[in-house]
């Protein structure tokens, strides 16, 4: 179930490095009805304590502003318990906890977590980790990932998301392959396809260059909300 907090028509994304406090307040000063924090590594939040007491301050300063909710957090990782242990430190200071498999960073691939994760070998782990994470938090879980290869098993592995417990799904309609990642359309079609297919909520991510873009991507995937990412940090008003 979705907190009745939630309104997931227009998002800031998570970033990395990007999405700290004073970026969420901009975003939604100017009419984000959500945001997410960057990527938190699980291991830094268990183990590194200036890491941990800094993301905590960093969700906690905000919190007598109106602006401030809702948040969401988002880990990484590929072990269930690690990323429980995490978002149970930091599950009361935020409105919900995102799953991260889209990050198409080198260091995704080396630490075997993000867009990574997408290739079929790991979906019975990617399964686990969302249900884990559902099962053991307080606040609802959702998931972000990329394109599957090819593109329709993506509906494949969030209906498999979607029985573990996801509350809702985002789509950055690209692959972790595409060249240079963000170069091209993003293929809508595929979240046009992805809402069809499932009765969670469906966030659509990508060719949001304008405030035009909004409705046109909302028009044409159908999907419930629309999620802006490095539009943003040059442009967030």
């Amino acid at each position: 179930m979705l907190s009745t907090k939630m309104d997931l028509k227009y998002i800031a994304a998570p970033m990395v490095n990007q999405s700290d406090l004073p970026f969420r307040l901009l975003a939604r000063r100017y009419g984000a009805t959500t945001t997410y924090t960057q990527m938190y590594l699980p291991e830094k939040l268990l183990h590194d304590q200036d890491y941990q007491e800094y993301h905590i301050r960093d969700l906690t300063l905000g919190s007598q502003s109106d602006l401030h909710q809702p948040v969401v957090a988002q880990l990484c990782g590929d072990d269930p318990e690690t990323i429980v242990q995490a978002g149970r430190k930091i599950q009361g200071y935020c409105d919900a906890i995102d799953l991260n498999l889209g990050c198409p960073q080198e260091a995704a691939r080396e630490g075997h977590f993000g867009a990574y994760l997408l290739a079929q070998k790991d979906w019975q782990l990617v399964e686990n980790i969302v249900s884990a994470m559902s099962r053991s938090f307080i606040i609802p879980v959702s998931a972000k990932l990329r394109l599957c290869q090819p593109a329709p098993k993506t509906v494949d592995l969030a209906l498999r998301l979607e029985a573990a417990g996801a509350s809702w799904i985002t789509l950055h309609a690209r692959t972790v392959s595409a060249k240079r990642r963000r170069q091209g359309a993003a293929d809508l079609a595929q979240v046009k396809l992805l809402k069809d297919s499932l009765r969670v909520p469906v966030i659509s991510n990508g060719n949001v260059r304008r405030y035009s873009d909004l409705a046109e991507n909302l028009r044409f995937t159908g999907a419930d909300g629309v999620m802006v990412g490095e539009t943003l940090l040059g442009n967030p008003w």
